[in-house]
């Protein structure tokens, strides 16, 4: 019985960390961290967008840009799944891409890109100058790396997945590989 008042001082003291009722999650649980608090950025259509604006969905927001070879049109693929899984719940869904390369990635560009996975992905572009200042602010690491070839290059780059609640929260990290169906079930314990 002694064990069982220790136990039950200890889930007070430490609040709802002992709570049947808080949602285990396959990402990262971020949650009350003081950094990726949010943005405000143009997009594809030119109109400026803040989390904010979102207000009632869940947001996942990945760093990347267009002409990436793999991890940015995977993961991409990968909201897809992850939407149309949630069935009429996936219209809370708010998937937002922000470019790591302005330079090349216009307004044009990443409308069709957007509209090749899916036509109310948001696509954001930060100005060349304050890319770095964005970056530092959500943790993110990317660095143009020259392909040898005159004027190609690529960008390496973080390829995980911020995860907002519908109060604009963040809550999540998804690294790359988690895959659909694990990311599905943590946003469907994010929707009400």
């Amino acid at each position: 019985m002694k064990y069982l008042y220790v136990w039950l001082l200890v889930c007070v003291l430490s609040g709802a960390a002992c709570s049947p009722d808080k949602p285990s999650f396959k990402s990262i649980d971020l949650t009350g961290a003081d950094y990726a608090q949010g943005f405000d950025l143009s997009d594809q259509f030119g109109q400026r967008r803040q989390l904010a604006d979102f207000k009632g969905k869940v947001v996942v927001l990945f760093f990347g840009y267009t002409q990436c070879p793999d991890f940015c049109p995977t993961t991409l693929s990968e909201w897809v799944q992850v939407k149309q899984s949630l069935g009429a719940k996936g219209d809370a869904l708010q998937p937002v891409f922000i470019t790591l390369d302005p330079e090349r990635d216009t307004p044009e560009l990443l409308k069709a890109y957007m509209a090749g996975f899916d036509p109310s992905f948001i696509a954001l572009i930060p100005e060349l100058k304050d890319l770095p200042a964005l970056a530092k602010q959500f943790k993110i690491y990317y660095k143009k790396v020259d392909t040898g070839s005159a004027g190609h290059y690529t960008m390496d780059h973080s390829a995980g997945t911020y995860v907002y609640d519908t109060s604009g929260r963040l809550r999540l990290y998804a690294r790359y590989g988690l895959g659909p169906q694990a990311m599905a079930e943590d946003i469907g314990k994010l929707l009400p």
